[in-house]
């Protein structure tokens, strides 16, 4: 297994979600969609998508942001050494546990400050290769979600390790799925095939039809 990606360490968590926090050290391996996992011990694991990193700000960014001539090395001094930690928020896509991945909602979440990492591609590929892409219906129904967005950048990620892996049918499949679960909701079907259509490269779909009538 490739080596393991510490991303942050949980912040707050609930069975659909968490929120992880992170140095802005940390802030260049995370990216939105990107699938992530928090083991807890006795070989269970919670995986999650990330759906959105946030930056707050403090006192002294505020005095900062309306300051004229602000050196150079105090603003990289700030955002080296910033207390307010960088939040990462994550949507409970599955969990793992005795060897079998399970598209489900996790029956307890992580602790606070267990750590995050972020999946390798194999790890991608796996947990995309189980069942029958189960873990579609909680992005789906998570409303107040950039759904188009989030699938297409997950989609793209995973279609783009699945490819390195020698699968290149894992793309068609996970569309045509999406068109599936997505038929009676033209609205949200469209949303969602346009923004694959911007984010994911033609490599990924080989001789697929998948956007074809």
């Amino acid at each position: 297994m490739s080596q393991m990606l510490e991303i942050g360490r949980l912040l707050r968590a609930g069975t659909s979600g968490f929120v992880a926090g992170c140095h802005v050290s940390q802030l260049e391996a995370p990216s939105f969609g990107a699938l992530v996992r928090a083991p807890l011990g006795n070989d269970y694991q919670v995986y999650g998508l990330i759906y959105d990193i946030h930056i707050d700000d403090d006192g002294l960014v505020r005095q900062l942001v309306t300051a004229e001539g602000v050196d150079e090395t105090i603003i990289a001094d700030n955002r080296q050494n910033r207390n307010v930690p960088i939040e990462m928020s994550v949507l409970s896509v599955g969990y793992g546990e005795q060897g079998s991945i399970r598209h489900l909602l996790p029956p307890r979440p992580p602790l606070s400050l267990d750590v995050i990492y972020l999946c390798s591609p194999e790890e991608l590929c796996e947990f995309t290769a189980a069942g029958r892409f189960g873990y579609f219906r909680h992005i789906l129904r998570a409303r107040d979600l950039p759904t188009g967005e989030l699938l297409a950048a997950h989609v793209g990620q995973a279609a783009e390790a699945h490819r390195a892996a020698g699968n290149t049918s894992w793309m068609e499949a996970a569309t045509q799925e999406l068109i599936v679960l997505l038929r009676d909701d033209y609205p949200t079907l469209m949303s969602v095939l346009s923004a694959l259509g911007d984010a994911v490269s033609p490599a990924d779909f080989g001789d697929s039809t998948a956007f074809s009538g």
